[in-house]
């Protein structure tokens, strides 16, 4: 059997926290993820140690790892970086997007559009992940990418949290078409309004719910 490596179980857990699979305040098992994953317990410590230091995780003494609880006021924080710094790299990846990105952007926006919402919510949201990942790849730009990745771990738990109050796909479709139509038109200007109208049609329609 192959040996699973500290990075494969650290994005799995990631992947897990992100989606919900763990909820917030759950606390996580050293000894059954050891288990499950055929290792000591020592590189599971190690990955509790990566989640931490991407705020996903609390260590808390006696108690073990808890998955964080989505801190509203810190994601006001994380939404006034984003909104600033997504539509930057909207704007780089006008001029550095190569034509097979374009293609799977088309293909993105080509799958929202036949999703209906209640059924196919966490479809949209990994699409959209995956929209927005492959705008920060094709910026070129190693550094906004690594940063924007690591916030959006953060966006990407509250909008799969937040599937109660969507019933319309439109708020992915509307923005990100435009967003796409901005790029292929090399319209940096329009590309960096679209990106920034896509994150505050999001934080507005949080607002008007929780608030």
């Amino acid at each position: 059997m192959k040996k699973i490596k500290n990075e494969e179980i650290y994005n799995i857990l990631k992947r897990r926290i992100i989606e919900l699979k763990y909820e917030p305040g759950e606390v996580l098992n050293e000894v059954d993820l050891a288990e499950e994953f055929g290792i000591s317990r020592t590189p599971i410590r190690k990955v509790f140690q990566q989640l931490t230091t991407d705020k996903l995780l609390n260590v808390i003494p006696r108690v073990g790892a808890q998955v964080t609880p989505i801190d509203f006021i810190y994601m006001k924080s994380v939404f006034e970086v984003t909104r600033v710094l997504d539509p930057f790299a909207a704007r780089l990846a006008v001029d550095r997007i190569i034509e097979k990105q374009l293609e799977e952007l088309e293909a993105i926006i080509e799958r929202l559009s036949t999703y209906d919402i209640p059924v196919d919510y966490q479809k949209a949201i990994i699409d959209d992940q995956r929209f927005h990942d492959i705008i920060f790849l094709s910026s070129g730009n190693p550094c906004l990418q690594e940063i924007l990745l690591n916030l959006h771990n953060h966006t990407e738990r509250l909008w799969h949290y937040s599937q109660r109050y969507f019933d319309s796909i439109d708020l992915f479709t509307d923005s990100l078409e435009k967003v796409l139509g901005a790029i292929k038109a090399k319209d940096k200007d329009g590309a960096e309004k679209f990106a920034r109208e896509h994150i505050d049609a999001f934080v507005e329609k949080i607002k008007q719910e929780l608030l």
